[in-house]
């Protein structure tokens, strides 16, 4: 699914080259927080076969509390996909849940929508 990069601020590119490739040195930054590799960083690098996968790595930013509008440094980690997408399975997984019940017209109670 594409990205709506509405959410971002107007200079995200920037921010996510300079987080990637100058923070990063293009290698993933996971330390385990994705829970595929528990306390060990991911060896997975930009470009190259993924060392698990061996699928193309992509080198993504994540937003940590997944707030878009959060971009401090601190709150920002280069990811492989693969770990980008581990790391942010609850978060989606709880937005699509919420996502079908507003389709269907039900109203969901705040400790079902994660609040």
């Amino acid at each position: 699914m594409p990205i709506d990069y509405a959410d971002y601020p107007s200079d995200w590119h920037e921010i996510s080259r300079r987080i990637r490739f100058e923070r990063a040195a293009g290698r993933c930054e996971c330390e385990g927080e994705c829970g595929a590799h528990p306390g060990v960083r991911c060896a997975a690098e930009h470009g190259q076969p993924h060392p698990v996968s061996g699928s193309r790595v992509v080198l993504t930013v994540a937003h940590l509390d997944h707030d878009t509008a959060h971009n401090a440094d601190g709150n920002l980690k280069a990811m492989c996909q693969s770990c980008h997408l581990c790391y942010d399975a609850a978060h989606h997984a709880r937005n699509a849940r919420v996502t079908r019940a507003r389709k269907a017209g039900q109203l969901m109670l705040p400790w079902v929508r994660g609040e």
